[in-house]
């Protein structure tokens, strides 16, 4: 007991209250001997309770009143068990820990190196105390908001700062805030309007903004997630410096967590009244999982420390409290003095970290400019025939949420647009995959989905018929003359007067006769103009050869007859011939060659 009792001391208690902790909690023990005197010097004992005698005596009393009942029920009631810790939990209006943790000058800023370095446009603009009007343009969590305040703070002449938001606020308020500007700068006090989410005003609302920062009646920094180029007016991007943010790097997020964690006014600690250590386990995964975003880490770095402050006052048995440190002045092995009572620390372990993030934040709006980047990416990575590349992107849309079925109408277009007749079965694929979309939905599609994509990277690839077309609109918008009409022997007969007037006259029947291909015209291009369609043809490395081949030949018996052969084997037959060291095939191996087929020997 004495060892307990020199430990105690050791600690700052005074003698007799270590004694009487001691005594009340068997002697054996200096953790439930603090953890005693913890309990009773941040919890007061209650005002001493004068005792009802009239339920000590048997005779008959009257009748018990509302009011005496209540005061029954509440000496019944338990007091709760006071909880351990020197602080106090926050309240419910406290501002949450992204928000405390904002910088408060422009070197506190962590990441976005490149528009915060020594010769960038906001140093310059800072030092000769001359800030332009900016619209600062990134995801969510990179800084926007803080950097535009940091600015104000750390700028000479100190601005006047005046916050909006695009959400709440209307043109009234942005009236409001101009005319306070106004007056400010007759006092000589520029005024810096920031509005958030500035891509929700409307037309009208952003042109509120032109004629003050045309005459420079403030300061104005705008903060958006969209692409200023489809939700900003064109005279507002002409009168400020548009700058784009980054997601933060994994190092960058990891600081801002420790930066939290360390900090006594304003980190963890604030948040749940008690001291906090946050694995180096918990950081790592934190700061890798939150996809550069700096509140979703921070945010779920504070349910963490909640979560762990919980368990640590609920947990009473020794064998519990050891997976607890002792801190002292930082040092794991003792207590950390605050307003001179002790606080046990609340670990947030990796655990902690991986119930308060649930699922990795995937940074992806359906509707906005992350949408279109995915989609993007998947399409050129299956034109550029990397499969790997395209089911990456295609997991990147799923799992942000991505409504599979326009997927599937994204690879139906790639079908025709990139692949076309390079492989005419890659249409086929994607309808085929679609309606297996429509049919199981997710998640259940994502191997349909996923299937298609890897076919249409790896198949071959021809725009021919994207071009033909593409061609072909181009005459028509564009001919110098008169779009010309359809020819008469083109066109359908069905009454004998149009037969009288010529339609159809002339018109030879293909199948009767198989050489009026060449002898009948079936297009009559604009006067002065002249469209040329791309055969169908598959770009391959040593010749150019139709997917299938048509083979006409007669005979008495059967008369004409169409054979058709497969592609596939033909090109085989002429990759085989081709010489490995010139690329060509050798012209003693050529029988009979045209605009339209080669024949090889084998």
């Amino acid at each position: 007991m004495e060892m307990e009792m020199e430990q105690l001391l050791n600690m700052g208690f005074p003698q007799e209250l270590a004694s009487q902790a001691l005594a009340a909690t068997g002697g054996k023990s200096t953790l439930k001997a603090t953890e005693w005197i913890l309990s009773h010097k941040s919890n007061p004992s209650p005002s001493p309770f004068q005792p009802r005698l009239d339920r000590f005596f048997q005779s008959k009393t009257p009748e018990t009143t509302a009011v005496e009942k209540e005061a029954d029920a509440e000496e019944s009631v338990p007091p709760k068990r006071p909880r351990v810790g020197g602080g106090s939990w926050a309240s419910a209006s406290e501002k949450p820990l992204s928000e405390r943790m904002r910088p408060r000058c422009i070197d506190e800023v962590v990441g976005q190196d490149h528009l915060l370095g020594k010769n960038s446009l906001l140093r310059s603009a800072l030092d000769f105390d001359r800030l332009p009007s900016i619209l600062f343009w990134g995801p969510p969590g990179t800084g926007k908001t803080s950097i535009a305040r940091a600015i104000s703070n750390s700028s000479p002449a100190s601005y006047r700062f005046v916050s909006l938001s695009a959400v709440t606020a209307g043109v009234k308020d942005v009236r409001d805030a101009v005319e306070d500007a106004r007056k400010f700068k007759k006092k000589n006090k520029q005024t810096v309007l920031f509005v958030d989410e500035v891509h929700r005003f409307n037309k009208s609302q952003q042109d509120s903004f032109l004629p003050v920062i045309e005459d420079g009646t403030l300061v104005f920094m705008g903060a958006t997630t969209e692409n200023p180029s489809f939700h900003l007016i064109t005279p507002l991007l002409s009168r400020c410096r548009v700058l784009t943010l980054n997601p933060l790097q994994p190092h960058h997020v990891a600081t801002l967590l420790k930066r939290a964690a360390h900090d006594a006014d304003k980190g963890l600690a604030r948040s749940v009244g008690v001291s906090v250590v946050v694995e180096d386990e918990a950081v790592d995964f934190l700061s890798l999982h939150c996809d550069g975003d700096a509140r979703v880490a921070l945010n779920a770095l504070e349910i963490s420390a909640t979560t762990a402050a919980s368990r640590r006052s609920t947990k009473h048995s020794l064998a519990e409290e050891e997976s607890f440190a002792l801190l002292v002045n930082g040092d794991e092995n003792g207590l950390i003095l605050e307003n001179g009572l002790g606080s046990f620390a609340a670990i947030v372990t990796l655990d902690d970290a991986k119930e308060a993030l649930q699922c990795k934040h995937l940074a992806y709006d359906r509707a906005g400019e992350e949408h279109y980047n995915l989609i993007s990416a998947l399409h050129k990575s299956m034109r550029g025939s990397d499969a790997n590349a395209a089911i990456y992107w295609l997991a990147r849309m799923l799992e942000g949420g991505e409504e599979p079925l326009y997927i599937a109408r994204r690879l139906i277009r790639f079908a025709s647009e990139d692949v076309g007749l390079g492989d005419p079965s890659a249409l086929g694929q994607a309808v085929a995959c679609y309606q297996a979309c429509h049919f199981l939905g997710m998640p259940e599609c994502n191997v349909n989905l996923a299937q298609c994509v890897a076919y249409l990277a790896l198949a071959p690839k021809s725009v021919s018929v994207y071009r033909a077309i593409e061609a072909a609109q181009k005459v028509v918008r564009e001919s110098g003359g008169q779009n010309e009409g359809v020819p008469l022997h083109l066109r359908n007969a069905p009454t004998k007067l149009m037969k009288d007037i010529g339609y159809g006259k002339g018109y030879i029947y293909p199948p009767d006769h198989p050489s009026s291909s060449s002898s009948q015209s079936f297009f009559s291009a604009p006067t002065g103009d002249s469209l040329s369609v791309h055969p169908w043809f598959v770009n391959l490395k040593c010749t150019n050869v139709r997917p299938f081949i048509r083979h006409s030949y007669t005979t008495e018996k059967e008369g004409h007859q169409d054979m058709f052969v497969d592609g596939a084997k033909i090109v085989q037959l002429i990759q085989e011939a081709v010489d490995p060291v010139t690329k060509n095939i050798p012209p003693q191996r050529i029988v009979s060659k045209s605009k339209w087929a080669i024949i090889i020997k084998k």
